[in-house]
């Protein structure tokens, strides 16, 4: 789990106008939360938070005003739906060895059983509970050879040490489905057809 050191300057400004010239002067306006703490409006810098946000569950290191340090990982970003660029995050405060809740990314290698089997992502990330500090990037599970009407349960996969699951185990993660045969709309007109004769 890398570490991503920002630094971030408190605000007192708050608003539609005040979020407006912060994202003009290429930052971003973000809330610091948790611990029973009050929570803390931050200014941060638009592009490296950008290249942060990149990595899913991302460990900030947060230098606030250069007075104190905090850790944290993104909790909620909002994006504009157009142009996609940075309108707000949300952070939530850690500590060095304490467990949180996230989502890690689930990945797949190899290839299903012959036949023109789907794959199904009923679960794109998988909630588990882990330090921190040493929050996983992803899980990688094998479809080798998988038949259609074949599923992966959470309980199924193998996670790293320190990490459990935040979901009941028999959640199904993946699954296979058949390929279905699609009719052509020339046959099936020609059979309505048949049908009327």
């Amino acid at each position: 789990m890398s570490e991503v050191k920002l630094t971030a300057e408190t605000r007192t400004e708050f608003g539609k106008g005040a979020a407006r010239r912060i994202r003009r002067d290429s930052k971003v306006p973000g809330v610091l939360y948790g611990h029973g703490s009050d929570p803390l409006h931050l200014t941060l810098p638009g592009h490296e938070l950008l290249l942060a946000l990149r990595t899913p569950n991302v460990l900030i290191s947060l230098d606030i005003d250069g007075k104190t340090n905090e850790l944290a990982i993104p909790k909620a970003v909002q994006r504009d739906p157009l142009k996609g660029f940075l309108e707000h995050v949300d952070l939530q405060l850690v500590k060095r060895g304490e467990k949180v809740q996230v989502e890690i990314p689930v990945h797949t290698e190899g290839e299903l059983a012959p036949g023109g089997n789907l794959l199904e992502h009923v679960l794109d990330a998988l909630p588990v509970e882990t330090e921190a500090t040493h929050i996983p990037e992803a899980v990688t599970v094998s479809i080798e050879g998988l038949e259609a009407g074949a599923s992966v349960l959470a309980k199924d996969i193998t996670l790293p040490s320190g990490t459990t699951l935040a979901v009941e185990e028999d959640a199904v993660v993946l699954q296979v489905l058949a390929a279905q045969a699609e009719e052509t709309a020339g046959e099936s007109a020609e059979g309505e057809e048949a049908a009327e004769a």
